[in-house]
């Protein structure tokens, strides 16, 4: 089935970036086809629609670079935007700022020897971009050009400084988006071979490349040091690391053992269907907290899952690595199924206990 439980004939990127789709109408009352219509204006814009053959054809003028060029709700550093006007928007720039104002929290006591109060500790439930720099700057008021001493960076983890990447990439009118799965390039203490460490990364369209490129802004010289990364973090490489789709399609193929994704403690299918589920809203620009939990993303590790489940994860997987050509199909996918989509009012599990946090 395809949009709103139709089937789907037709839904590409064609010339120019523009997007067309199409939804059959295979029965049903006139209201059938207004609500058709109604949802797909909704979500591509008021386009003009035409009838071919039975195919209600729509035409979106937003491509996927135009679309990750702008704010989402999540990146969007409202009253605080003018603090990224003046800063860099190349690669190597824009993870200097950002290792200059955020910090792993893990990273904290064994590189810097820091105790982090109650305080600094609940810096890590901030979610907006806009929060972050009003606490930013709260610690600090100089430009964020001015590198922070590791007391007065912002705490965060490895999805805080690839949101902030983002959100100063897109006020520069770079596309730019978060990606989240499991990184093989991490070898300090901790490390085990084999395993895919849970990991968030920022991708942006290189124009010269015309492609994707992966970057790292966590990794600075003290991370480099400590865990022993050796590969260019400008420039990730797909094979270190595995965006959730790709990791769930080799565990549901046998080529991977679930257990090797997540964390020490915490990993298994379970897991990496949380990711799933999130790394899809991020491309949907709602990129929530690592422990943030709703509909198919909030699987514990004794839920068993239905197979229709198992079959729209499977599908969220196939789109999420589909690249730019199922980008609308994959928005429609996400928008228009509530196991899917973030709501206004979902769960946050921190480190003090669950809370309900709107959106």
């Amino acid at each position: 089935m395809g949009l709103w439980g139709h089937p789907l004939s037709k839904l590409t990127c064609g010339e120019g970036g523009h997007i067309i789709c199409s939804a059959s109408i295979v029965s049903g009352p006139p209201s059938r086809y207004r609500d058709v219509i109604r949802t797909a204006e909704s979500r591509v814009g008021r386009q003009n629609h035409s009838i071919q053959h039975g195919i209600i054809m729509f035409k979106s003028a937003t491509s996927p670079l135009e679309y990750y060029s702008h704010h989402g709700v999540i990146t969007n550093p409202e009253k605080y935007a003018v603090l990224f006007d003046d800063l860099p928007s190349d690669i190597p720039g824009v993870c200097q700022v950002v290792q200059g104002l955020l910090m792993h929290f893990g990273f904290a006591q064994p590189l810097y020897g820091l105790e982090l109060s109650e305080e600094k500790k609940e810096e890590r439930e901030l979610r907006h971009v806009s929060k972050m720099l009003a606490r930013i700057q709260e610690l600090d008021d100089h430009p964020l050009t001015v590198l922070r001493p590791p007391e007065q960076r912002l705490m965060g983890n490895c999805r805080d400084l690839a949101v902030f990447s983002c959100a100063i990439l897109r006020h520069h009118g770079i596309p730019a988006r978060a990606r989240r799965g499991f990184a093989k390039y991490f070898h300090g203490p901790a490390a085990k071979p084999g395993f895919y460490v849970d990991h968030w990364l920022c991708e942006y369209w290189n124009m010269d490349e015309q492609h994707w490129v992966l970057f790292d802004s966590e990794v600075g010289n003290d991370e480099r040091e400590y865990c022993q990364v050796t590969i260019d973090t400008y420039d990730v490489p797909q094979e270190q690391f595995l965006v959730a789709g790709k990791a769930w399609q080799l565990c549901r193929a046998g080529q991977d053992d679930p257990n090797n994704f997540g964390f020490e403690d915490e990993h298994g299918e379970w897991f990496i269907q949380d990711s799933l589920v999130q790394d899809l809203a991020a491309l949907n620009k709602i990129e929530v907290l690592c422990w943030d939990g709703w509909g198919l993303a909030d699987r514990e590790p004794e839920d068993s899952v239905s197979k229709e489940d198992l079959a729209l994860l499977d599908r969220v997987a196939a789109l999420t690595i589909a690249g730019d050509s199922a980008f609308l199909e994959m928005q429609f996918l996400y928008q228009n199924d509530f196991r899917l989509r973030v709501p206004d009012v979902i769960r946050s599990y921190t480190r003090t206990g669950v809370r309900t946090v709107t959106i």
